[in-house]
């Protein structure tokens, strides 16, 4: 181990003494560098560099059996148990998971290290971007096969356990086009034209907008601004009325899905969380900046979508109501999310 990645371990080990709890996350952060390098420290010992064959480690997840998929950015933590089912990796752009418990959109362009970490009595699977950044992370549960990871782990082990990896800077997203060089009424005319809501994506592109660059210049009645405490009110609303509702929480890497109800909520300081058996879901209220209500015309009616997003025009999260492509949205979500301000 190099001189400066034994201090790194030292410090990390220091800080871990005096706090068992924090967690490694906050831990790279207070120490100024990513999770990956932190992780790097423990190579050879609870941690394991594995070759970076993305697709084939994730299409063997599904012998491991019921699993736990954590998709996080700095805001939000979206936890989903089940099995990896149905992978699709045909695609370059974006690959699938599409099951009813696992349901994952994937952009491996943007996914460079895996390593497999075992932490006492946790064992997972941990992926991260060329800048060190967790992506996703998939944990064992009570459940699970633990001698079909010990196998998974030793098939995909890179050959070289010893290196240094150089992590890599991501570069600084791009400057909004000023309102003035955006052809507004055409733009507004696109959007009433959508027919599918995958569609939206390729439209902001067309005409050069970010997506809340988007949302202020779209015509209001297909957007209206909500108080961040729409958030809470969405949440205890599909609970009381046991409405199923998806959640869609996502980094540059992925974005993760929960299809389904959201019983047990409460705070915890400025975090709702949801708390059931085989969903959890972790927000930090106060890193709220804006929350919208987006209308997209599809073939099947409109959709209602609440957006979250944080100082930076970057999503938290965002809520629909438990659709399929061919099937509307139900009602119940569609008086819910017109009836929260």
């Amino acid at each position: 181990m190099s001189t400066i990645n034994q201090t790194l371990k030292e410090k990390w080990n220091q800080l871990k003494t005096e706090n068992p709890r924090l967690r490694i996350r906050n831990a790279a952060e207070e120490l100024g560098v990513s999770e990956a390098e932190l992780l790097m420290t423990d190579l050879g010992e609870t941690v394991t560099l594995l070759t970076p064959d993305f697709a084939g480690i994730l299409t063997d997840v599904e012998v491991l059996g019921k699993v736990m998929a954590l998709t996080r950015n700095e805001e939000c933590v979206h936890e989903r148990k089940g099995i990896y089912k149905n992978g699709d990796f045909s695609s370059p752009h974006a690959q699938l998971f599409v099951g009813e418990d696992i349901d994952l959109r994937i952009f491996l362009n943007s996914w460079k290290h895996a390593f497999a970490v075992v932490d006492g009595d946790k064992k997972s699977l941990q992926f991260f971007g060329k800048d060190g950044l967790a992506l996703h992370k998939i944990y064992l549960t009570k459940d699970s096969n633990d001698a079909a990871f010990d196998a998974l782990v030793e098939k995909y082990k890179a050959e070289d356990q010893t290196s240094t990896i150089l992590f890599e800077a991501i570069p600084a997203k791009a400057d909004e086009k000023p309102d003035s060089e955006i052809d507004v009424e055409a733009f507004q005319k696109a959007w009433s034209e959508l027919k599918d809501t995958h569609d939206f994506f390729s439209m902001t592109r067309k005409f050069g907008v970010s997506r809340t660059q988007a949302l202020r210049l779209a015509s209001p009645e297909f957007v209206t601004k909500l108080e961040t405490s729409a958030v809470e009110t969405l949440l205890n609303k599909a609970s009381d009325e046991k409405l199923p509702i998806m959640v869609f929480v996502g980094n540059r890497g992925i974005i993760q899905i929960h299809t389904g109800e959201v019983n047990k909520i409460f705070w915890q300081g400025s975090w709702i969380n949801v708390m059931d058996p085989d969903f959890n879901l972790h927000l930090d209220t106060s890193k709220i900046a804006d929350v919208w209500l987006v209308k997209k015309p599809t073939e099947d009616g409109l959709v209602h979508a609440i957006e979250v997003f944080n100082e930076d025009g970057d999503f938290i999260v965002q809520f629909f109501g438990k659709r399929k492509p061919g099937i509307p949205e139900l009602e119940e979500w569609r008086n819910l999310a017109n009836n929260l301000n």
